[in-house]
C-alpha cells in the first residue's frame, strides 16, 4: 500500500467533514469551507474523528491516486483550520510593491507599473516595500497566485534582481569574461 495513502488524517476540533455521493468532500472550518470531488472508485470514510482513504485494487493508477487523494484531503483540512501563506521578496533598486485597495501594484523596472487583481478568496499584504505575503485557505490557489506574481519579473540569473520566494537561494552566473587573443 501507499505509505502516504494509508496514513489516517486527524480531524481537529471545529472542523466538520461531509462526504456526499460521488466522493464529493466538503470540509468546513474556522477559516472557511472547501469542496472537492475525488475519484469515485476510492473509498473515503470518516471513523473515530479520522479520515481514511482506501483503494479497491493495486493497479498503477489506483496506487498513484491513493496518495494524492490523501494529500489533497490533508491540505484541505490544514487550509480551513490554519490557512496557508507564501512570502515573496522583491530585490532590486527601485523595485517596490504597494496595495491600492485590494489591488497589488508593482514597480519592477518596466516603463509602467504592473497591476494585479487577486482572486476573491486570496489575501495579499505588503510589508515595507519589498515583502509580499499571499495567504488563503486553498493551497493550490495560494501557490498559483504566488507563482503568477513571481512571473512578472523572475530573478535575473546574473544580478539576482526580481521577485523571488522568501529564502530562495539563487545560483548566480558569472558575467562575461574577456579572454586573451
Amino acid at each position: 500500500m501507499s505509505r502516504i495513502g494509508r496514513m489516517p488524517i486527524n480531524i481537529p476540533n471545529g472542523v466538520e467533514v461531509k462526504i456526499e455521493e460521488g466522493n464529493i468532500v466538503t470540509i468546513k472550518g474556522p477559516k472557511g469551507q472547501l469542496t472537492k470531488q475525488f475519484h469515485p472508485d476510492l473509498e473515503i470514510k470518516v471513523e473515530d474523528n479520522q479520515i481514511k482513504v482506501e483503494r479497491p485494487n493495486d493497479t498503477a493508477f489506483m496506487k498513484a491516486i491513493h496518495g494524492t487523494t490523501r494529500a489533497l484531503l490533508n491540505n484541505m483540512i490544514k487550509g480551513v483550520s490554519e490557512g496557508f501563506t507564501v512570502e515573496l521578496e522583491i530585490v532590486g533598486i527601485g523595485y517596490r510593491a504597494n496595495m491600492k485597495g485590494k489591488t497589488l501594484e508593482l514597480q519592477l523596472g518596466y516603463s509602467h507599473p504592473v497591476v494585479y487583481e487577486p482572486p476573491e478568496d486570496i489575501q495579499i499584504t505588503v510589508e515595507g516595500q519589498n515583502i509580499i505575503k499571499v495567504s488563503g485557505i486553498d493551497k493550490e490557489k495560494v501557490g498559483q497566485v504566488a507563482a503568477t506574481i513571481r512571473d512578472f519579473r523572475r530573478p535575473d540569473p546574473y544580478k539576482g534582481k526580481g521577485v523571488r520566494y522568501r529564502g530562495e537561494q539563487l545560483k548566480l552566473k558569472p558575467g562575461k569574461s574577456v579572454g586573451k587573443k
